[in-house]
């Protein structure tokens, strides 16, 4: 049964509003990237470069002495945060804190993570906003939510009350089984301060462990506009769903009840693992911090300059930076994914 810590008059942020820092988890040799660790550090390094040249970075690590000394050369290398807890893994996006503003009240909601409906282990990862409640860092209250199992990845919202998310993963049998749709949507009302969702029944990504999170395929940007991945090639393993989830978008309005301007982001061109698997590579995995949106990229000049540009164009107050990601795609996830934003004034100053 769910415990009754329903919010009153909450509201999720946008991701364009204002921020105190990125979190981030240091990527280790117990975790999955041990094969190619050089490889994706270097990754985690332009990404980590890229956030502190404007803002705070709390940076997760079981030795976080050791990671020091890999950051020791980039600059504003100042404006670092270091929390020492055990990780399974990395993907910051589902398993940090949902940031929610309550009245005066800033809350940081504790959502059970169980690794995408148990495929992974999720031990450690499940206690990292525990441990960041215990750092002492933080100007807000954590709320414990793990009655609930819910992914950063899995929603967008608007700031205004819209909470768009897919059907295949909130409803997924291996996440809240027990909760029907409407159930599930009265959690996202009242602990989110959702006054519309927005379900998309519609659109995956090939190698996709993540059940369709939104982060992939669809994400809400300032004016009423949604950026969302477009596929043209109708010989595309991707292009039917991609194709029905464009219908769908086309038919949803927001809390006024006026339609969303769209912006179609390219596919990449497909790029396949060692045994010949299709990686979910994505430009909709973007990061979107105060003077920045930093964006995936796969050394596709044609798809990459073609998103970078269409990024732009919801997003025109903001640089726009590309950042090679892949090495993320080799473990199925994605620059947003790595990521958690932490919104202003939630941090003690």
């Amino acid at each position: 049964m769910l415990q009754n810590n329903s919010l009153y008059n909450a509201i999720l942020p946008s991701e364009w509003e204002r921020q105190d820092a990125i979190v981030m988890a240091w990527p280790h040799r117990d975790t999955d990237w041990s094969y190619m660790l050089n490889e994706v550090e270097t990754c985690y390094k332009a990404i980590a470069s890229a956030i502190v040249r404007e803002m705070s970075l709390i940076l997760v690590a079981p030795n976080i002495e050791e990671v020091g000394c890999k950051l020791s050369d980039i600059d504003h290398n100042e404006r670092i945060v270091f929390l020492e807890c055990d990780t399974n893994d990395t993907w910051a996006r589902d398993f940090g804190p949902i940031s929610v503003i309550n009245g005066d009240d800033r809350l940081m909601l504790d959502f059970k993570f169980d690794a995408w409906g148990m495929k992974f282990a999720a031990n450690k990862d499940n206690l990292i906003c525990r441990s960041m409640e215990r750092s002492g860092i933080f100007n807000s209250k954590f709320v414990n939510c793990q009655d609930f199992v819910l992914e950063g990845g899995s929603i967008e919202s608007d700031g205004k009350g819209t909470i768009l998310t897919t059907s295949r993963c909130l409803l997924s049998p291996n996440r809240n089984s027990f909760l029907s749709k409407q159930e599930i949507e009265n959690v996202l009302r009242s602990r989110l301060g959702a006054k519309k969702v927005l379900w998309l029944n519609h659109g995956e990504l090939a190698g996709d462990d993540t059940d369709a999170h939104i982060d992939t395929l669809a994400r809400l940007a300032p004016n009423d506009t949604i950026l969302y991945v477009r596929c043209e090639d109708t010989s595309d393993e991707q292009y039917e769903s991609l194709m029905l989830m464009e219908k769908e978008l086309m038919s949803m309005t927001n809390v006024s009840d006026k339609p969303f301007n769209l912006l179609p982001l390219p596919c990449p061109d497909p790029i396949v693992d060692e045994n010949g698997d299709r990686l979910p590579a994505t430009y909709a995995n973007f990061l979107i911090t105060n003077n920045q949106v930093l964006v995936p990229v796969y050394g596709q000049p044609d798809n990459d300059n073609k998103a970078l540009n269409t990024i732009k164009k919801a997003f025109s107050d903001r640089d726009v930076v590309g950042i090679d990601c892949n090495a993320l795609i080799k473990q199925h996830g994605s620059l947003h994914c790595i990521t958690m934003q932490i919104p202003e004034n939630f941090l003690k100053k």
